[in-house]
């Protein structure tokens, strides 16, 4: 029986390759869940927790995707001067906190940074302004920043 596996492993090297990698990927990704501080929300829950008057939404896009469609009272901070511009949300650091993007990932950096300065209630909007433009719900579109 041993004998098979190595027989089938070394006929199918690139395979089983790929399901080792496969796997820990997918590990990785269940244990990050699992200690993430930071929650997921939909378009739908977002808007929910929107009406409440303290929530904040933040944008982590470039200005110039911004200025093409954003959420209503967001700010927009890019995410590459994310870290360097943390200050300014210092005083929203006990509100709600939903962190948007185009698509849903670059959210999760900013997400975590707000967790790491102990921000309590931090929410990743899944899909971001795509799957918020495709639950249509209402844009702002400026012609500057």
């Amino acid at each position: 029986m041993d004998q098979q596996y190595i027989e089938f492993i070394s006929n199918h090297y690139l395979l089983c390759l790929a399901l080792v990698v496969v796997t820990y990927l997918l590990i990785q990704d269940l244990v990050e869940s699992t200690f993430n501080k930071y929650e997921g929300l939909s378009p739908l829950l977002a808007v929910a927790k929107m009406n409440d008057a303290n929530t904040v939404v933040v944008d982590v896009r470039e200005p110039h995707e911004y200025i093409k469609g954003h959420i209503e009272n967001s700010i927009n901070i890019p995410l590459g001067k994310f870290s360097e511009k943390l200050d300014s949300l210092e005083k929203y650091k006990k509100q709600p906190i939903i962190v948007v993007c185009q698509s849903g990932s670059r959210s999760v950096p900013a997400c975590k940074t707000l967790t790491k300065a102990n921000f309590e209630h931090v929410f990743n909007m899944i899909g971001g302004m795509q799957s918020w433009e495709d639950s249509n719900f209402p844009i702002k579109i400026t012609s500057t920043q």
